[in-house]
């Protein structure tokens, strides 16, 4: 039979449906049978169909789906159920579980799970003892030890989030009924194992529920004797993990307290688990030590008289940490303590200061002790066994080390600058013990913990640094992670080096060196350019090596692109210091190649291959001037959020990179006239002079005309953003110099009415150039709305293009969008074209933004429409109550689901606030929940 889906519900059909769903060969015949009885699970008659089809004659297959019709329909349908019948539906369910206590384990196990959504959904109030009820008919009826089983189904329910804050009350104040039963089954001798593990599974749930600690004290107890039993650990485990860590157990101190030795006892355990590399075992026995400890480390801290047996949990912890074996290969639970160590550092140091005294005596020795043991798990294993592991495990290893770093920087709080000489004795002890030849991990693990402290924490007062720059030297640097670690260490004490430059001499050979191999590209290129910002005024003795190295390894094509990117940073930087002929006379030598290189590429027809490299030459230049800046900033600012201030006049005479920039100009044109039609060229190109405009500031400004021109005439053949990031730029250092206004007017106006034009074409396809376009059109009324005074500039036309692009899909271009008309909206009263445009169309304006409120943009940009009403509010008060009435007059605008008194109550309310901003913001949340009928949902609550 194939069924259609409008056919009548009744016995017959499911049972034809299931038995196609089973046994028909014909898939397409499956998936009709699939689909009508997902619809008839949720049809009305399913209330008739699914006790029939649990009828003894039925086989286990149609039996278990009229089950889950049964669980379908009071769990997601409970409310087609009438109140009187609920009585009747529990009778029917328990005697239906009554009689297949001994069927099918997979229909009783449905039926219960139905029988426990009816508690759940009639708990409180109309089933009030439900679970009690529960376990004494089931205790009744099944008899032995089966029929409890059958009642631990019922326990292990998951809450509907809308009903939990009701129903949790109610199940907790049942736990009295279920804790006897449950101690019961696990306490027999007789109990099979599949009982007593859904007995702790069935406690896992019961504890979330916020059962007291000491009411499941005796349990918790039974939990413990069941760890030694394999079958039963994982789940032993997962109970007394979620008990110990409910918020609420560390009221119970006492019984906190009885934990503490019953955790001590699993030590045994966890050693005999070491030695025979059970590693499940020794995972679960340290999540229930860090568990404890991290849980309620402050309440046994404060316990003084208790003070060595939490010590020795401590010390449990530790002997987690420093399990044997490496991570992640030969074990994975050293990884789970190190929040615990954070947890208690934070604990003792928030003591007050006489307390934390006595405490740091006991805890400073075992931080001490925690440092020797992160670092020995963090070195690395034999050249032979890491050349085994997967690329997988060497991640997770790299990350895991990561970890360590954090912990080590965070225990440094505690242990200060004698951690620090702590780390340099041993150092200096391997490094100099002529009899003991040392293994290169020992000592890459104690560089490595410097490197982590010196990363972040300023250690520029540190008496033991003169001597670490003094032994890096006598390090025999064999291997590539040993190399790796010597340069981070390097750059990570850059700006030490800076105070003390009479030791850069010692360590900048050994990078110089390293730049020269592949496999320490990363860490090589990095410490030169950190070395080349916090240095540059003392290394011009050293610029001629720098310069000469760098070079050779860039024609060697010795580093990945991303590499070469940073290399010419760190040149830029390098330059900056020097006098203008040294930087003009390295430009030169830097730059020649690349530019013979660029001239050969732009006479060749266009291909992938070309295209690549002149992308690689012109980031290489680009990065180059990002950093080589040769007035004295202060670097404070260099942040980019505000524009660097420029301490010291520049030299006389053009600035190095304007030089070469005039230089290359005609050579770039070339090579744009070829590649107009690819944006990825035009962004390179584009980046160069934003890069150097970004840099040099006021210094650009014997360039501003002639890239104006070519700005234009890039983006009138074809437009591209990044043009008019650029432009945008421009406009930002220059719209307000009096000199470059007019090539920057013509630029603006130009790339304007261009724009326009791609309106009037349909600019759905270019959501990016819009996006510019907008920021454009802000930047210019920030810096310089006089530009709006020309009357060669369509004012009305840029307005509506902005009220087209609020509609957009796109969220970055609609936040440039309101970005435009919350800077337009003040110069209503100072430049009259505006005031004129505003008066004329702005109701369109207010149309589109109720539009997007209304449903039509994403809520994420609601506090950006709410700005644009705002302002609207400040700066046309009266217009906008106008406005706003008219345009909220047509019903079902802008949503069908709000009524007049809403819209009106939205308006009211709006224009009320002309000066909390905050408050319009959540006006407008507000009413764009109702629009989407999302109002006092969850899903609302989330936003």
């Amino acid at each position: 039979i194939a069924f259609s889906i409008v056919q009548v519900f009744t016995v017959d059909h499911p049972l034809c449906a299931l038995h196609q769903l089973y046994y028909d060969p014909n898939i397409e015949n499956k998936n009709l049978a699939q689909k009508w009885l997902m619809q008839a699970q949720v049809s009305p008659q399913a209330w008739q169909f699914c006790w029939a089809l649990l009828s003894p004659d039925k086989v286990p297959e149609i039996q278990y789906f009229g089950a889950s019709a049964l669980h379908t329909k009071i769990s997601r349908y409970w409310s087609d159920i009438p109140t009187d019948q609920y009585e009747s539906l529990k009778t029917q369910l328990f005697s239906q579980i009554a009689c297949f206590s001994s069927g099918s384990k997979m229909v009783l196990t449905r039926l219960c799970v139905a029988l426990a959504s009816l508690a759940l959904n009639t708990m409180p109030e109309a089933w009030p003892g439900a679970v009690a009820e529960m376990v004494r008919v089931f205790q009744e009826e099944g008899g032995g030890v089966d029929g409890r089983a059958r009642c631990l189904a019922l326990l292990e329910l998951r809450l509907p989030q809308y009903r939990k804050g009701q129903v949790r009350g109610a199940l907790g104040r049942e736990w009295g009924s279920v804790c006897p039963l449950l101690q019961q089954l696990l306490r027999r001798a007789d109990s099979p194992g599949a009982v007593k593990a859904r007995v702790l599974r069935c406690l896992s749930s019961w504890v979330l529920l916020d059962v007291p600690l000491n009411e499941s004290e005796g349990l918790v107890h039974d939990c413990f004797s069941a760890l030694p039993d394999p079958e039963l650990f994982d789940t032993a485990v997962e109970a007394i993990v979620n008990a110990i860590s409910q918020p609420d157990s560390q009221r119970y101190v006492n019984t906190l307290l009885k934990l503490v030795p019953q955790v001590l006892a699993l030590q045994e355990q966890l050693r005999e688990a070491v030695q025979n590399g059970d590693m499940e075992t020794c995972h679960g026995i340290c999540r229930i030590a860090v568990t404890l400890g991290e849980n309620h480390s402050r309440t046994l801290l404060e316990q003084v008289d208790h003070w060595q047996s939490f010590l020795a949990l401590v010390n449990m912890i530790m002997f987690c940490t420093g399990i044997p074996g490496h991570y992640p290969v030969n074990e994975t639970t050293s990884s789970l303590t190190l929040t615990f160590w954070y947890t208690l550092q934070d604990e003792i140091m928030s003591f007050e200061s006489d307390k934390q005294a006595v405490y740091l005596q006991v805890y400073r020795p075992v931080y001490f002790q925690l440092v020797d043991v992160l670092l020995h798990k963090a070195q690395f294993p034999s050249d032979q066994e890491y050349a085994s592991w997967s690329s997988d495990e060497k991640e997770q290893f790299r990350i895991y080390r990561v970890d360590i770093s954090d912990t080590l920087m965070y225990v440094y709080e505690m242990l200060g600058a004698e951690l620090l000489s702590n780390l340099y004795d041993k150092l200096g002890r391997l490094l100099t013990n002529a009899e003991q030849p040392t293994s290169w991990q020992h000592t890459e693990a104690l560089l490595y913990g410097f490197q982590s402290i010196a990363e972040t924490i300023d250690v520029n007062y540190s008496d033991v640094i003169p001597g670490l720059i003094g032994l890096i030297p006598r390090i025999n640097i064999n291997n590539v992670q040993l190399a790796d670690t010597v340069m981070f260490t390097i750059g990570a004490l850059a700006e030490w080096l800076a105070d003390h430059p009479v030791m850069l001499s010692s360590v900048l050979p050994l990078v110089l060196q390293a730049l020269g191999n592949p496999d320490l590209s990363v860490s090589s290129v990095s410490t030169l350019k950190k070395i080349c910002r916090e240095c540059k005024y003392d290394l011009p003795p050293y610029a001629t090596n720098i310069v000469a190295v760098s070079q050779e390894v860039l024609i060697k094509q010795i580093h990945k692109t991303s590499q070469c990117m940073w290399l010419m940073q760190a040149l830029g930087f390098l330059l900056s210091a020097l006098p203008v002929e040294d930087i003009l006379r390295n430009l030169h030598s830097l730059i020649t190649p690349y530019i013979q290189q660029l001239e050969k590429l732009a006479d060749e027809t266009p291909n992938p291959s070309n295209k690549l490299a002149i992308i690689h030459i012109l980031g290489l230049l680009s990065n180059l001037f990002t950093t080589l800046d040769i007035s004295k900033q202060d670097d404070e600012s260099a942040d980019g959020s505000a524009p660097p201030v420029k301490t010291a006049p520049p030299p006389p005479g053009p600035n190095p990179v304007v030089v070469v920039l005039q230089q290359v100009f005609a050579l770039i044109q070339t090579v744009l006239s070829k590649w107009l039609n690819d944006s990825q060229v035009v962004e390179a190109v584009c980046a160069i002079f934003e890069k150097s405009v970004k840099t040099l500031l006021h210094e650009f400004a014997p360039m501003v005309s002639q890239l104006s021109e070519m700005l234009g005439q890039m983006y009138s053949t074809i437009p591209q953003a990044s043009a008019l990031d650029l432009t945008r730029q421009m406009v930002h250092i220059f719209a307000s110099e009096t000199d470059h206004f007019p090539p920057i007017k013509a630029l603006f106006e130009l790339v304007t009415s261009v724009t326009l034009s791609i309106f009037q074409q349909g600019p759905r396809d270019h959501p990016d150039i819009v996006d510019s376009f907008m920021q454009l059109q802000a930047q210019a009324l920030k810096r310089k709305p006089d530009l709006f005074l020309s009357e060669s500039l369509d004012v009305k036309a840029v307005f509506h293009c902005g009220v087209l692009s609020l509609k957009f899909p796109e969220a970055p271009t609609v936040k440039s969008t309101c970005l435009f008309f919350t800077e337009l909206l003040p110069h209503c009263s100072d430049v009259p074209p505006l005031a004129r445009v505003v008066q004329e169309e702005g109701k369109l304006l207010v149309q589109a933004v109720l539009e997007g409120i209304g449903g039509g943009a994403s809520r994420s940009l609601m506090d950006q429409f709410a700005e644009v009403l705002f302002s609207l509010n400040k700066h046309c008060f009266s217009l906008l109550a106008v406005w706003l009435k008219e345009a909220l007059q047509p019903p079902g605008f802008p949503s069908s689901r709000v009524t007049a008194e809403q819209k009106d109550n939205f308006s009211q309310q709006i224009l009320r606030e002309r000066v909390n901003k905050r408050r319009v913001k959540d006006i407008v949340k507000e009413f764009t929940l109702l629009c989407r009928g999302l109002h006092g949902t969850e899903y609302a609550a989330e936003y």
